[in-house]
């Protein structure tokens, strides 16, 4: 009987556990919906706004701006975007894990390589392996606003032109789908500038007004602001995706681990009966004789 009473405890444990993944999967999706809104919405802007950059600083030269003008890669200021919450698969694991081989394969190319994380995952990841992080952003991703990119980029610019660092990564979940997010290494800055040939405007020219030097200043950094606020709403609709795509495996297997302990539980119960009706029996027999 104790066996039987193990077993049904269990099922009602498996039970409350499945009410609770369903619930999970139904806020995630709902989330992930408004999540996908907002980077549908995202991507068009982000997109024109590096055409315009391309377009406007690749006339005006490298020499321009700072943020055009390449260094010698020595310094590296790589920005790392997990989630402050787990429960959504590989979502924070497999991004990290990569994070820890580039820090491993590129530890000689570089003389230091300054993390900045955005999120609790990534920051108790490195913490774990007593890795230094210059800073860290927790909070972020619950509620995405521009004025958490604007904090981000004017912390990564201001290191970039007071010469703290020559080169600026960001790595992050790019979303594809709910069940589809690729982890992606892109580099913010220096800003590579693409041959003007491939917008088919060599003859077109600009006047500046008020002058090159204070479009740039103005542009560029809000360019920067702008990817940098795209790459948090990958990250976010992401990390909706993965959840729902987790809390739904997870109903199914709780689904699975019921039926399993509902079998074992009556295979229990039977053995248990037989167990008395063979002492009956046997007791019976015994006062026969």
């Amino acid at each position: 009987m104790a066996n039987l009473r193990a077993i049904r405890k269990r099922i009602s444990s498996v039970k409350s556990t499945q009410q609770i993944t369903r619930a999970m999967k139904m806020v995630s999706a709902a989330k992930l919906r408004r999540a996908q809104d907002g980077i549908n919405a995202a991507r068009p802007y982000a997109r024109k706004m590096r055409e315009v950059v391309q377009a406007v600083a690749g006339r005006a030269g490298s020499d321009a701006h700072p943020l055009l003008t390449a260094r010698e890669a020595k310094k590296l200021a790589l920005l790392v975007v997990t989630s402050d919450r787990g429960l959504c698969g590989s979502f924070n694991a497999g991004l990290s894990r990569a994070v820890y081989r580039f820090l491993n394969e590129h530890r000689g190319a570089y003389e230091e390589i300054a993390l900045f994380v955005v999120g609790r995952k990534g920051r108790d990841f490195f913490r774990r392996r007593e890795i230094p992080i210059r800073k860290e952003y927790l909070g972020v991703l619950g509620a995405v606003s521009r004025h958490h990119a604007e904090t981000i980029a004017n912390d990564l610019i201001g290191g970039f032109l007071a010469g703290e660092f020559d080169e600026v990564q960001i790595a992050f979940n790019e979303f594809r789908s709910a069940i589809s997010q690729i982890v992606r290494f892109e580099k913010m800055f220096p800003i590579a500038l693409e041959s003007s040939g491939k917008t088919g405007g060599d003859d077109i020219d600009y006047l500046y007004e008020p002058s090159r030097e204070e479009i740039l200043a103005t542009l560029l950094p809000k360019y920067v602001q702008t990817q940098i606020l795209r790459v948090l709403l990958e990250s976010v609709a992401g990390e909706h995706g993965a959840r729902m795509t987790a809390m739904d495996s997870a109903t199914k297997n709780s689904v699975d681990m019921i039926s399993r302990l509902t079998l074992k539980m009556n295979r229990a119960r039977q053995a248990t009966i037989t167990t008395e009706l063979i002492e009956i029996v046997s007791g019976a027999e015994a006062l026969k004789g």
